[in-house]
């Protein structure tokens, strides 16, 4: 029996990115950052690590990757778009006074590839530790944007602002109340993805800003030249209206190309926001404050209907170009055939001209060929006047002309036949 030769792999995706174990009081460093180069500088990046510390190095092809030293564990993934850092750290800790980055060689880590795009520090507190209170929160988050939200039917709580603090990086605080270490580790794994994907739906906001006015040009100035068509009667303003759509149709194309991917991207990344939700989401107002799930969809959903809104923009004008594109090549191509039937029949016209001058043509060919042969048929009854003096030379002339002028008239005929059986 013959296997297929993907059988392996894809029953291994179902296990390809395995969650972590953490037992509180723990903490945790998240870092995403998009791809500038070829992703082998990543898995290079992740060798140089493993070397460092002598650690198991991953696979080739390898897409995620765990590495424990002595004092972090790293969790390594690669995307599509981007490569995230996990840095793990067990052990008691005021919140947010120790950063597991701290824990890194900083030449290693500030030599990592890509462009920076979501940081988060994050800080998982066990029951033995009181639930934090307003003061205690006011000094780690913002007061005005501050989101708490309630997991695993009460098992955790989570609170977040959603903002970049001095350190550059968003804060998270998670209180295990009663969570295993890989439902822990799952959380810590849930809220990382929900902060990176919301980053990366975001991405397409400014080619939107930035789209909207293009398209707006586009829009006004088809509707212009859409008003100008039904005025339009000459041929020669009907290719210039034909060359100015192409141009627009050629904008509105460029457009698309440069922002179809990112927009597509956005709407993906969104369903993996909303899915990421789902974990965290619960009845409004049960926890006292903005739900996370709540302030998120507040704060993502204008952003996401406006990328959906400019690229239904762009494909609604990009479907009326083409309707005008069509519209007037027919236009273009009606003239043009009523320019080719005047041609032709100005063709016809100098045809019919020619065909009666060539046969009042023929027939002066016809009278003069016949002179000259009754003159010749002359010469010979002169010759035959010497023999027979009866014999009148006028009469065998004049006799001869009808048979003369039928014969070549006959023979013209036929020639003429000829050629057009030919043609």
């Amino acid at each position: 029996m013959r296997e297929h030769p993907q059988r392996y792999a894809l029953v291994n995706e179902l296990h390809a990115r395995p969650h972590a174990e953490l037992v509180a009081p723990a903490r945790a460093s998240f870092f995403a950052l998009v791809r500038d180069e070829d992703p082998a500088a990543d898995l290079a990046h992740l060798l140089t690590f493993c070397r460092r510390y002598g650690l198991p190095q991953p696979a080739l092809d390898a897409k995620q990757h765990t590495a424990r030293t002595d004092e972090v564990t790293l969790k390594w993934e690669s995307h599509t778009e981007y490569t995230s850092w996990l840095f793990l750290r067990e052990g008691p800790a005021e919140p947010f006074t120790e950063r597991v980055i701290a824990h890194v060689p900083a030449d290693w880590w500030d030599a990592t590839p890509g462009e920076l795009l979501v940081a988060a520090h994050l800080e998982i507190i066990g029951q033995e530790r009181a639930e934090p209170d307003d003061t205690e929160l006011a000094r780690w988050f913002g007061r005005d944007s501050l989101c708490s939200a309630n997991l695993y039917h009460g098992r955790a709580a989570v609170w977040t602002d959603f903002r970049v603090h001095a350190d550059g990086a968003a804060r998270l605080l998670v209180r295990n109340v009663g969570m295993t270490p890989l439902q822990t580790g799952r959380v810590v794994q849930r809220l990382a993805e929900l902060e990176t994907y919301r980053a990366l739906a975001l991405l397409a906001l400014p080619l939107a800003h930035e789209a909207s006015p293009r398209i707006r040009r586009v829009d006004l100035a088809l509707a212009a030249l859409t008003t100008r068509l039904n005025r339009m009667t000459g041929l020669e303003d009907q290719r210039a209206a034909l060359q100015e759509l192409t141009l627009l149709a050629a904008e509105i194309e460029q457009l698309a190309a440069t922002t179809a991917y990112r927009f597509g991207a956005t709407a993906a990344y969104h369903a993996l926001v909303q899915e990421r939700l789902e974990a965290v989401r619960e009845p409004h107002g049960s926890s006292g404050r903005l739900a996370i799930a709540e302030f998120i969809d507040r704060r993502l959903l204008p952003a996401i209907r406006t990328c959906n809104s400019v690229a239904a923009r762009a494909e609604g004008v990009a479907r009326r170009l083409s309707r005008s594109l069509n519209l007037l090549r027919t236009q273009v191509d009606v003239a043009v055939e009523a320019q080719n039937r005047d041609l032709l029949a100005s063709m016809n016209q100098r045809a019919r001209l020619q065909l009666r001058l060539q046969e009042t043509v023929e027939g002066l060919s016809i009278a003069a060929i016949t002179y000259y042969v009754v003159g010749l048929v002359g010469y010979a009854a002169k010759a035959l006047h010497q023999a027979w003096p009866g014999l009148s030379v006028p009469v065998v002339q004049g006799a001869a002309i009808p048979f003369v002028a039928a014969a070549l008239w006959w023979s013209l005929r036929r020639v003429r036949a000829r050629v057009a059986a030919r043609i």
